[in-house]
């Protein structure tokens, strides 16, 4: 049995960017399907278990207002029902891991309460259909437009053909693309191609993609032993070592990703160096009444566990299997190292009190519900963003290129993690950057717009342009961008191309409290 469901707006993936195209969508009064592969909505936050990388001027500026909302939800959430000291309390930019990447490091939990709360009204009235644990599996097309996207339940193996307007592609991987014949990019492009200082000198490399991580939350608790089963292919990562790495993978060493100079990074200690156990910390114990806590609870997301011996795009099934076993069995072999042979400060072997937090990320195996993923299938847009766009070197002022059709700013540094490809690292400064409407425009198809990592970058520029407030922009920007197609009976392309529909966009934009261009004072 086959069923079958309309909407407006049909968003295939629930991560950041679905999520908040569903939020823009549905408050612009359109009824949305919205699905998602895993049983959480929120992408990196959530099932993929990021806390949020940010620029530094987050606090103030830099990011739309929802995503503001969602930021104060976090903190309002531990102080509504977490016991709190009232240091921390009255702590107006709380972050409750005292995280050194992040201000506002959270648990995934946290992330999908302040989520389902946000789009809670929505769903509650029925202007928003959530279906979870489903997986897109084929299209109907017509000519230059998609008709229909029929989704798979994973649990039940039941089908849904879903009719919208718009579609858009959220998922984590652009796995929407293909299947509707969307013209895209993989991997990395060639100098010849685009210019880029950065690019592969030679030819175009469409499987070389960045790592992608299984990530594990733990927590530590000294003098108990929760030492896990020796993984099953322990013996092989324990011997790995990369061309490119100074020692073995599960090792304290590692490089700088800007020098890719050998360093050695410290675990607990906090007054010096590179610290791994606050780096992706998401709950600080001291910011909670005594006992609260046993232990901090930190994520492990570092460059020991970062896979990239193959890719899980344009891969067969049998394939793709693979690699996520081995980059599982690489993130446990990490922890089980750890726990059993990785040298301390005090001469001794191993931290055996350091506890795998299966409950943190919600599954059996305590390893987040997706992994972590830095790059995902590419659209060919109607313009591409280069890296002499955004890139330092290239823009002496010190914003980057000046878009007339932006619907969104953002801000990180390039930073791609080493590559399928067997490349290091690129990381290299960029500068705050606006998001051009026409990276978002297919060379093509009408009706299918890119709401994730997926928008017209390269494989160079996705490194500034996959990081959680960005997605989130981009998400929000299709959402309405799609909303308002469906309201003014024109097509994403109309919009781009005619001055007057980008100028009503724009201010619909502002209105909803997006900002456009960067302030002066940057």
């Amino acid at each position: 049995m086959i069923k079958e469901r309309a909407a407006e707006v049909a968003i295939i993936g629930g991560g950041m960017g679905g999520c908040a195209a569903a939020l823009a969508a549905a408050r612009m009064g359109k009824s949305v399907i919205m699905t998602e592969e895993t049983d959480w909505i929120g992408g990196q936050l959530t099932s993929q278990a990021v806390p949020p990388d940010e620029h530094h001027w987050i606090e103030q500026f830099g990011c739309t207002q929802s995503y503001r909302q969602f930021r104060n939800g976090v903190r309002d959430y531990y102080r509504q029902y977490f016991p709190l000291t009232a240091e921390s309390r009255a702590t107006a930019n709380l972050n409750p891991g005292s995280a050194s990447v992040s201000r506002i490091a959270h648990e995934p939990r946290t992330a999908l309460a302040v989520l389902q709360q946000m789009l809670a009204p929505y769903i509650h009235s029925g202007k928003v259909v959530l279906l979870l644990r489903c997986v897109p599996e084929k299209t109907e097309t017509e000519g230059d437009d998609i008709r229909s996207v029929t989704i798979r339940s994973l649990d039940t193996g039941l089908r849904t053909v879903i009719t919208a307007p718009y579609f858009l592609d959220a998922t984590e991987c652009g796995d929407l693309l293909p299947l509707a014949g969307v013209e895209y990019v993989t991997g990395s492009e060639s100098r010849a191609d685009t210019g880029e200082d950065h690019a592969l000198e030679g030819e175009a490399q469409p499987m070389d993609m960045q790592a992608f991580t299984c990530v594990f939350a733990v927590d530590y608790l000294e003098g108990e032993n929760h030492t896990i089963t020796k993984p099953q292919d322990y013996s092989f990562w324990r011997a790995y070592k990369p061309d490119f790495w100074p020692d073995q993978m599960l090792s304290w060493s590692g490089v700088h990703p800007a020098t890719l100079k050998p360093r050695v990074y410290d675990f607990f200690r906090e007054d010096e160096g590179f610290n791994l156990w606050g780096y992706r910390r998401i709950i600080d114990k001291k910011h909670f009444s005594p006992g609260s806590f046993n232990s901090d609870i930190t994520i492990v997301n570092w460059p020991q566990n970062d896979y990239f011996l193959g890719p899980i795009i344009d891969v067969s099934e049998e394939e793709k299997t693979q690699h996520l076993w081995n980059a599982k069995q690489l993130s446990l072999s990490f922890l089980y190292w750890m726990q059993t042979e990785a040298p301390r400060s005090d001469g001794k072997l191993g931290y055996p009190g350091l506890r795998l937090r299966h409950d943190v990320v919600g599954t059996e195996d305590g390893l987040a519900k997706y992994p972590y993923i830095r790059e995902s299938r590419r659209i060919r847009a109607e313009f591409t963003i280069l890296e002499q766009h955004v890139s330092k070197s290239r823009q002496s002022s010190g914003v980057g290129e000046v878009f007339p059709d932006s619907v969104g700013i953002g801000y990180y540094h390039i930073d791609l993690h080493p590559s399928t490809g067997n490349r290091h690292y690129i990381d290299f400064a960029s500068v705050p950057f606006q998001i051009p409407l026409g990276s978002f425009i297919p060379i093509r198809v009408n009706n299918v717009l890119p709401a994730n990592k997926n928008i017209g970058t390269t494989h160079i520029t996705n490194g500034c342009y996959r990081l959680h407030p960005i997605e989130w922009s981009i998400g929000e920007a299709a959402g309405l961008l799609a909303a308002f197609c469906v309201e003014k009976q024109v097509t994403p392309r109309a919009v781009h191309g005619d001055q007057a529909l980008l100028v009503e966009f724009q201010q619909l934009l502002v209105q909803q409290g997006i900002e456009l261009m960067w302030p002066f004072k940057v």
